[in-house]
């Protein structure tokens, strides 16, 4: 902060000659700082995981509220976001859905294919019917 006075030569001040004069630059540097920080992170912030599903020409829309198991790119499993082991995938369905007998599975189009055939066949031992997402193809450029 910085304090303007003015003496009489005394070494007293006259009354009412005080300014105070705020200084708003170290304010307007933590501000821009802030907001640097939120545009560098704000990407970050999205939902869920990142997963590229392969693309068909029929879709199949669903209003249902089904469990979502998803194999990653490296093969992981994870149900509605959290990860499971996939000897306990039929078990976790059952307690965490057990109204539902049937489950989304959607896979990254780059895995390889064994742990998908894997869940499939997890998904049938435990009598639950596995549904494919997939993503529509995109028609614009033709």
């Amino acid at each position: 902060m910085a304090f303007s006075f003015q003496s009489n030569g005394k070494g007293r001040r006259r009354s009412g000659a005080a300014l105070a004069e705020i200084n708003i630059v170290p304010l307007v540097d933590v501000v821009l700082v802030l907001l640097v920080i939120f545009m560098l992170t704000a990407h970050v912030m999205e939902f869920g995981l990142e997963v590229e599903v392969p693309r068909v020409k029929q879709v199949k829309d669903s209003a249902d509220e089904l469990p979502v198991i998803t194999v990653t790119k490296g093969g992981e499993l994870y149900l509605n976001d959290r990860q499971v082991n996939i000897n306990q995938l039929g078990e976790e369905v059952r307690a965490k859905f057990p109204k539902h007998s049937a489950v989304y599975v959607r896979a990254d189009r780059s895995a390889i294919w064994d742990p998908i055939a894997q869940v499939i066949s997890v998904l049938g031992e435990a009598k639950l019917e596995p549904r494919m997402v997939t993503q529509p193809v995109d028609h614009a450029g033709k």
